[in-house]
């Protein structure tokens, strides 16, 4: 699934071509949003929210899209060929020299943006790891809520919720460089080493969301070599440690290391 570093990239590539600019022609999946609604309105913004892409409109309306396991968002001239059948659009926005696709998304929603701070998903996100102004006492606050105590952190991380922007391949990468075990309930960790783990995650989405980052994911590298494609994974794979044991493993029971690398499944 994407996580927050793929959408604040495909926001900041969508953006130059939507924002300022006049919808000329809409139209989504059905069933789905009456999107005739923001025809003749200009786009004022494209944003990345944790996982959400949202799609602001004067006159106050709102697009939200959740790309889920398969969706992804397509920018084409007018008339160019698109890269997927038009049966699997789910919402096509087109504009003065452009035309947004976006393809397979489970959820594509319009709504009124005053409805925000009320919207069933919007307003219960936690904060927003690529977010400028990231507020790191209130994420830890809400892991250590004593709801939360006996969740694994590998679970606990991808909760929105509690923070936004982790999926699978950011949660092993920042359990892996912290030497941090996915199994370990919340209630064995202290600040300190909650702090840190938000820290490296932010830190590595932010390496991957800046402008003019590499194509794929820079993630964990081979320390002996500093090459990518190190740990026992694919040759020239960006994501390391899906693969390896964890060092804080726990060493009881027959439990399978999540997301392994396809040389390197096993079972303990």
């Amino acid at each position: 699934m994407p996580e927050g570093d793929t959408l604040s990239r495909i926001a900041v590539a969508l953006r130059p071509y939507l924002a300022g600019r006049v919808v000329k022609a809409a139209r989504a999946r059905l069933p789905g949003p009456q999107v005739s609604q923001i025809v003749g309105r200009k786009i004022e913004a494209v944003d990345a929210v944790g996982k959400n892409l949202l799609i602001r409109f004067e006159g106050g309306l709102e697009l939200r899209t959740h790309l889920g396991l398969h969706g992804s968002w397509h920018r084409y001239r007018p008339g160019e060929t698109w890269r997927r059948p038009a049966s699997r659009a789910a919402l096509v926005i087109e504009v003065p020299g452009a035309v947004a696709v976006c393809f397979d998304a489970p959820v594509v929603e319009l709504f009124e943006a005053r409805a925000e701070p009320v919207h069933p998903v919007l307003s219960t996100l936690g904060p927003d790891l690529l977010d400028d102004d990231f507020e790191m006492a209130e994420a830890v606050r809400r892991l250590q809520d004593p709801s939360r105590a006996d969740v694994e952190v590998g679970n606990a991380v991808l909760d929105q919720r509690a923070v936004a922007g982790i999926g699978n391949v950011f949660k092993s990468e920042i359990l892996f460089i912290e030497r941090v075990s996915p199994f370990a309930p919340l209630r064995t960790l202290d600040e300190a080493t909650l702090e840190r783990v938000l820290a490296t995650a932010r830190e590595q989405l932010q390496a991957n969301a800046r402008p003019g980052a590499a194509a794929g994911r820079t993630t964990t590298v081979d320390p002996r070599t500093g090459a990518n494609g190190g740990w026992g994974c694919r040759r020239g794979s960006r994501r390391r440690p899906r693969g390896r044991r964890p060092p804080a493993r726990p060493r009881s029971g027959r439990r399978r290391w999540r997301w392994p690398c396809w040389r390197t499944r096993r079972r303990d």
